[in-house]
């Protein structure tokens, strides 16, 4: 069986150290990159069908209240070959304390049962969140792994941290 690396990220404006950045590539995609070097797997990167604003505090505000509304927004695309995979690893950055409700879509359209969820999430300081008892609670079944925590502005440096801490679940 395979790893499956799956990921939401944010390009554009992101938090960033205290304040705003403008980054071509997500924190969370270059996260998931590192994984596939390290482990292997194939990548795929959840979209949304409606995109988030540009703007970096327009887009934490509808962030919010999908989390208030506990939405499920649309997204582009599946894993055709889920059952191909036993090991997940499953990215994004901490909004608002847990995984941006997109990965809920995602997550819930699947039997995940006998599946290991490998959790990792970008941030600047506030760690995993809620986001490792929420998976929990969504992935029925799996078994959710402890995470990992990558500070946004250092993803770009995270590589070998990255790459021994996947190491452990390949």
């Amino acid at each position: 069986m395979a790893n499956l690396i799956v990921y939401y990220s944010r390009k554009g404006e992101n938090y960033w150290a205290g304040g705003v950045k403008n980054i071509a590539k997500g924190n969370t995609e270059r996260v998931a990159e590192f994984i596939q070097q390290a482990v292997g797997g194939d990548l795929f990167e959840i979209e949304t069908v409606k995109d988030y604003a540009a703007d970096y505090y327009e887009c934490i505000d509808d962030a919010k209240a999908e989390l208030q509304a506990d939405a499920r927004p649309e997204i582009r695309a599946y894993v055709d070959n889920l059952d191909d995979y036993d090991t997940i690893f499953l990215g994004y950055p901490n909004w608002w304390g847990t995984c941006p409700m997109c990965v809920f879509t995602f997550l819930e359209h699947y039997d995940l049962a006998g599946k290991r969820i490998v959790p990792f999430c970008t941030n600047e300081g506030s760690g995993m969140g809620g986001s490792e008892r929420h998976l929990k609670r969504i992935c029925t079944g799996a078994t959710v792994e402890r995470g990992l925590s990558i500070l946004g502005h250092e993803a770009a440096n995270s590589q070998a941290k990255v790459a021994a801490w996947a190491k452990k679940f390949a």
